[in-house]
Protein backbone atom coordinates (compact mmCIF):
# COMPACT_ATOMS: atom_id res chain seq x y z
CA UNK A 1 0.00 0.00 0.00
CA UNK A 2 1.24 3.48 -0.76
CA UNK A 3 0.00 6.81 0.48
CA UNK A 4 0.06 9.86 -1.74
CA UNK A 5 0.34 13.20 0.04
CA UNK A 6 -0.17 16.66 -1.30
CA UNK A 7 1.64 19.36 0.62
CA UNK A 8 0.87 23.03 0.22
CA UNK A 9 4.13 24.91 0.63
CA UNK A 10 4.60 28.64 0.85
CA UNK A 11 6.53 30.00 -2.14
CA UNK A 12 9.72 30.45 -0.07
CA UNK A 13 9.82 26.79 0.92
CA UNK A 14 8.96 25.68 -2.57
CA UNK A 15 11.83 27.71 -4.05
CA UNK A 16 14.27 26.43 -1.40
CA UNK A 17 13.23 22.83 -2.00
CA UNK A 18 13.49 23.11 -5.76
CA UNK A 19 16.85 24.88 -5.55
CA UNK A 20 18.44 22.14 -3.45
CA UNK A 21 16.63 19.04 -4.63
CA UNK A 22 16.63 17.45 -8.03
CA UNK A 23 13.78 15.06 -7.18
CA UNK A 24 11.48 16.87 -4.78
CA UNK A 25 9.36 13.76 -4.15
CA UNK A 26 12.45 11.77 -3.17
CA UNK A 27 13.74 14.60 -0.99
CA UNK A 28 10.41 14.93 0.86
CA UNK A 29 10.10 11.14 1.30
CA UNK A 30 13.67 10.95 2.61
CA UNK A 31 13.13 13.85 5.06
CA UNK A 32 9.96 12.27 6.41
CA UNK A 33 11.56 8.83 6.76
CA UNK A 34 14.65 10.21 8.54
CA UNK A 35 12.42 12.21 10.88
CA UNK A 36 10.42 9.07 11.75
CA UNK A 37 13.69 7.20 12.34
CA UNK A 38 14.93 9.94 14.68
CA UNK A 39 11.67 9.67 16.64
CA UNK A 40 12.14 5.91 16.98
CA UNK A 41 9.09 5.15 14.86
CA UNK A 42 11.10 3.44 12.10
CA UNK A 43 13.87 0.91 12.58
CA UNK A 44 17.09 1.03 10.57
CA UNK A 45 15.78 -1.81 8.40
CA UNK A 46 12.39 -0.10 7.93
CA UNK A 47 14.12 3.13 6.91
CA UNK A 48 16.21 1.30 4.32
CA UNK A 49 13.21 -0.58 2.92
CA UNK A 50 11.11 2.59 2.74
CA UNK A 51 13.77 4.31 0.66
CA UNK A 52 14.98 1.29 -1.33
CA UNK A 53 18.44 1.34 0.27
CA UNK A 54 20.74 -1.44 1.46
CA UNK A 55 22.27 -1.36 4.95
CA UNK A 56 25.37 0.57 3.88
CA UNK A 57 23.42 3.12 1.85
CA UNK A 58 21.11 3.62 4.84
CA UNK A 59 24.12 4.21 7.09
CA UNK A 60 25.46 6.75 4.58
CA UNK A 61 22.08 8.50 4.45
CA UNK A 62 21.97 8.76 8.25
CA UNK A 63 25.51 10.12 8.28
CA UNK A 64 24.56 12.67 5.61
CA UNK A 65 21.66 13.80 7.82
CA UNK A 66 23.96 13.82 10.88
CA UNK A 67 21.95 11.14 12.66
CA UNK A 68 24.07 9.12 15.05
CA UNK A 69 22.99 5.77 16.40
CA UNK A 70 24.36 3.41 18.95
CA UNK A 71 26.75 5.86 20.55
CA UNK A 72 27.78 5.52 24.16
CA UNK A 73 26.23 7.92 26.63
CA UNK A 74 27.75 9.17 29.87
CA UNK A 75 25.42 6.78 31.71
CA UNK A 76 26.76 3.87 29.62
CA UNK A 77 30.35 4.82 30.43
CA UNK A 78 29.60 5.23 34.14
CA UNK A 79 27.92 1.81 34.24
CA UNK A 80 31.00 0.31 32.56
CA UNK A 81 33.28 2.03 35.11
CA UNK A 82 31.23 0.65 38.02
CA UNK A 83 31.38 -2.85 36.53
CA UNK A 84 35.14 -2.62 36.03
CA UNK A 85 35.58 -1.38 39.61
CA UNK A 86 33.65 -4.42 40.83
CA UNK A 87 35.72 -6.82 38.75
CA UNK A 88 39.16 -5.23 38.97
CA UNK A 89 38.87 -3.10 42.07
CA UNK A 90 38.73 0.69 42.17
CA UNK A 91 41.04 2.49 39.80
CA UNK A 92 43.96 4.37 41.27
CA UNK A 93 43.79 8.04 40.44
Amino acid sequence: MTLTLTIDLPPELERALQATAGDTNRTAREALAVSLFREGRLSHADLGRALGLDRFETDALLKHHEVTTGGLTRADLEADRVTLDKVLGPARR
